[in-house]
């Protein structure tokens, strides 16, 4: 017996915020879809936040790691495994019940997606920038461009 999946909206949510939520939402045994990642934003001022994208690229020596993920898909979805135990199988469980797309899938357009109230940026009224605008400051290239 396959549940159905819970699909969060993750346009105008605040990053941060939002996997805390979603990690909380997994341990508890929920599978959840996350669709529209590239929209989700982070808060904070534009310029401090990119100008540590040559620290977080650059560590380790070519061919070793830490890898960084640069579509806005795999950002959400490594922000949410950093909030789960990941090492333990409980978490290890968690994770792999967790999906993130960006945009909508064709399967999921039918699918009713929810949106977690109270975290949005407008309702904070902050500066921010979107995950897609980060993914293309650290070498993100869309299909369509």
């Amino acid at each position: 017996m396959a549940e159905e999946a819970m699909l969060i909206d993750a346009d105008g949510l605040i990053l941060g915020r939002m996997a805390s939520i979603v990690a909380k939402r997994l341990m508890n045994g929920e599978r959840i879809t996350v669709v529209n990642a590239q929209k989700a934003v982070i808060s904070g001022d534009r310029k401090s936040i990119i100008k540590n994208k040559h620290n977080f690229l650059q560590i380790g020596y070519p061919g070793e790691g830490p890898y960084h993920m640069r579509r806005p898909d795999g950002i959400v979805r490594r922000t949410i495994r950093g909030m789960l135990p990941r090492k333990k199988p409980k978490g290890q469980q968690a994770y792999k019940r967790l999906r993130v797309y960006i945009g909508v899938p064709e399967s999921l357009v039918t699918m009713k997606a929810e949106s977690i109230p109270g975290i949005g940026c407008s309702t904070l009224k902050c500066s921010y920038i979107t995950v897609s605008e980060l993914a293309k400051e650290i070498g993100w290239k869309p299909s369509g461009e």
